[in-house]
């Protein structure tokens, strides 16, 4: 699947739960990779806070998450919305510190994403697939996560008394969530009631935003929205509070009696063990390879792929890879060069055969990032339609950009580069280079 974002911003207003502000919520497209960013536009600078488990504060009766003196209580809600509706890439901007509540349910947010028309971006979704099972429990409540190919869930709710116990698995896909769980209201035990409001919660909580269980009966203002709609609306936090991992999850969870508190606990063990799992699979490139994640190479990363050395290497950085066969690179040209000595006193330049050698470097690197390259070392063979319009001098920084144009069995490769200063094209040329087993490094 890939990633998505919304086509177009979009907001809507209402009151919040706890704090009982008046609260504009808006979503606004973002790029890939960006993830889901909330924004505080009422504070000074418009802080952001990219949602993450070791961000929870608090946990009663709903989730927390502070960045610095920015927070953003009851999450939960907006985060299930954008988890089972799969979107992945958004800014939620909001002028105070809480989403509005609307109905209690995560059905208004799914009706806003709606509008906002999720698009399709050009990179793939990036999933957390389970390896092994990962449990947590919490007084009489606990919680399993076991591998699976889909997020599914299976959960059962119910209170101390045992009178609204419920029962529900359930497998997650945009479809079924938006029908099957967004509507599912917030509920609470009447007499919870009144210890939450000496705790100075639920300032704007009433029968339009919740659903009230008084012993056997049901105090709502509109009949329920499903005959286990208590059980649906858990299924909906669990979904909400997953994503603080980061990232979407799969995954089967057994859930017995979970609420916000015991789910942050499961999202802790996860996020630990897909911590311990990226330190254990970082792959480690080899000398002469370039590994297809980097979207860049530093100093270090160019000497572990170039065998050039001084005086001769003439890539100091790769700035950024554009797709399988471009790049951008930079070489900075000082007076400590040492072929400025006779070229020439007095009047140094930069000499054109050097930015030809540049340009090759720059191409070779090209090739060597395919993975079937390791161990190889890129050789120059020849040039041709070269091209020199201007002196390069010292203080200049050459940006050398190289194109891949074609690749002979992965063996000989030809590209087109050229070279600027300050915008202008100095150089340009098109090359050729063969690809040669390296010999092993001391």
């Amino acid at each position: 699947m890939k990633q998505r974002t919304l086509l177009r911003e979009v907001s809507l207003t209402g009151t919040a739960l706890h704090t009982g502000d008046n609260v504009t919520l808006t979503l606004r497209p973002a790029p890939v990779n960006h993830g889901v960013v909330f924004r505080r536009v009422d504070l000074h600078g418009s802080p952001e806070i990219k949602p993450h488990i070791s961000q929870v504060t608090d946990l009663v009766r709903s989730t927390t998450i502070t960045s610095g003196h920015a927070q953003i209580h009851t999450v939960e809600h907006v985060l299930s919305a954008l988890h089972g509706y799969a979107i992945d890439n958004v800014v939620v901007e909001m002028n105070a510190s809480e989403p509005p509540i609307m109905d209690g349910s995560a059905r208004p947010f799914v009706n806003l994403i709606i509008e906002g028309e999720p698009v399709e971006q050009d990179h793939d979704r990036e999933y957390y697939d389970l390896e092994e099972p990962v449990s947590v429990t919490r007084g009489n409540s606990s919680l399993i996560a076991l591998p699976s190919d889909q997020l599914k869930i299976t959960c059962t709710s119910a209170d101390d008394r045992g009178i609204h116990t419920q029962h529900l698995s359930i497998t997650i896909d945009p479809e079924i969530y938006a029908t099957q769980i967004a509507a599912a209201r917030t509920f609470t035990i009447y007499e919870d009631i009144e210890e939450l409001i000496k705790m100075g919660k639920i300032k704007g909580g009433s029968l339009d935003c919740a659903v009230v269980l008084k012993g056997d009966k049901i105090i709502s203002k509109e009949p329920l929205r499903f005959p286990d709609e208590f059980v649906r609306h858990k299924i909906l936090d669990i979904i909400g509070d997953i994503l603080l991992l980061g990232r979407p999850l799969h995954a089967h969870i057994v859930a017995v009696r979970p609420g916000h508190a015991i789910n942050a606990d499961l999202t802790k063990a996860l996020a630990e063990k897909l911590e311990s799992g990226r330190k254990r699979k970082k792959p480690k490139a080899k000398r002469g390879t370039v590994l297809p994640t980097e979207t860049s190479l530093d100093i270090k990363r160019v000497l572990d792929t170039l065998p050039h050395r001084y005086p001769f290497l003439m890539i100091d950085k790769v700035v950024e890879f554009v797709g399988d066969d471009e790049l951008t690179a930079v070489k900075n040209v000082t007076y400590n060069e040492p072929y400025f000595m006779g070229h020439f006193p007095g009047e140094p330049v930069m000499p054109g055969v050097l930015q030809i050698e540049a340009m090759a470097q720059a191409a070779g690197i090209i090739m060597l990032r395919r993975t079937s390259n390791e161990g190889k070392t890129a050789f120059f063979m020849s040039c041709d339609k070269v091209k020199f319009r201007k002196a390069v001098r010292p203080g200049d920084q050459l940006v050398i950009r190289a194109r891949l144009t074609k690749s002979r069995g992965n063996k000989i490769g030809v590209a087109e580069a050229t070279c600027t200063v300050d915008g202008e094209v100095v150089s340009s040329g098109e090359l050729m280079f063969a690809l040669i087993d390296a010999e092993p490094s001391d």
